[in-house]
């Protein structure tokens, strides 16, 4: 009796820990979302002033320190992560046809008209922040340097954050094509008439 009761929660732990694992499906996609809020969040920054580190003064009356510029400070690595996984909080899935899913952005979930329950949605918005979290957790370091170095910016912030760091997102697949990156070689070769 015992045995078959520890058997039982062995296996309700297996699965409380394999949900989260399993919970998003696509993680290029996923990632996509997260690298457009990040983004907007670069967009939506304002010039801030450098900062004065310069608080002390020496023997002589004069201030000791430094002056950083704002834009390579650790401070604006927190501004610009600090709540990102919140905001995720916002994003669900929701059908784009009759066989797949995107991820969308919320704006208000009491007038949403979405393709699944609300309760749903707001499970997959659950299931984003927590991937959000571990995302940012294993690439914080390398994105913040990158953030400093001023290596992210508007415009290359998926192909840092989901090509380059996480590698969730692999080398451009053909669904992934569109008429502004597709060339196709219809030349033809006099030898081979």
């Amino acid at each position: 009796m015992g045995r078959s009761r520890s058997m039982v929660m062995l296996f309700m732990l297996l699965i409380c820990i394999a949900r989260p694992i399993a919970s998003i499906d696509d993680k290029c996609a996923a990632c996509k979302a997260v690298s457009v809020e990040l983004e907007a969040a670069l967009t939506n920054e304002k010039p801030k002033n450098h900062l004065d580190m310069r608080h002390r003064l020496d023997s002589r009356g004069q201030r000791e320190g430094k002056v950083i510029d704002y834009k390579v400070s650790e401070l604006r690595v927190v501004e610009l992560l600090d709540g990102l996984c919140e905001r995720m909080k916002d994003y669900t899935l929701d059908k784009a046809d009759s066989s797949k899913f995107k991820w969308i952005k919320v704006e208000d979930w009491e007038s949403a008209v979405l393709s699944i329950e609300k309760q749903e949605a707001k499970a997959h918005a659950k299931d984003m922040s927590t991937f959000c979290g571990r995302l940012l957790e294993e690439t914080e370091d390398e994105l913040a340097e990158k953030i400093k170095s001023g290596t992210v910016s508007v415009g290359g912030v998926e192909d840092i954050l989901c090509h380059d760091l996480s590698k969730h997102c692999g080398p451009v697949k053909y669904e992934d094509l569109n008429e502004s990156n597709l060339s196709v070689d219809v030349s033809i070769d006099n030898a081979e008439l």
